[in-house]
């Protein structure tokens, strides 16, 4: 996948946890990519992450960070 589309996604689960109430959304986040990615998906994000992040919302970074 595109690094493009893989950070849509992020942001697009982020976006949906950010109107959640409570103080565990990044916990959230990093459940939603466990169920539901493919282990390559989260081993590109972890890759991007590591090089800079730029673009991921910052929940979807602090989710990232707890993968």
């Amino acid at each position: 996948m595109t690094n493009d589309k893989m950070i849509l996604m992020a942001n697009q689960i982020a976006a949906f946890f950010n109107t959640q109430p409570g103080a565990d959304q990044a916990r959230g986040v990093a459940q939603h990519i466990k169920d539901f990615w493919e282990p390559r998906m989260i081993a590109q994000l972890r890759a991007y992450l590591a090089e800079g992040g730029q673009g991921l919302d910052p929940l979807a970074i602090e989710a990232a960070t707890v993968l």
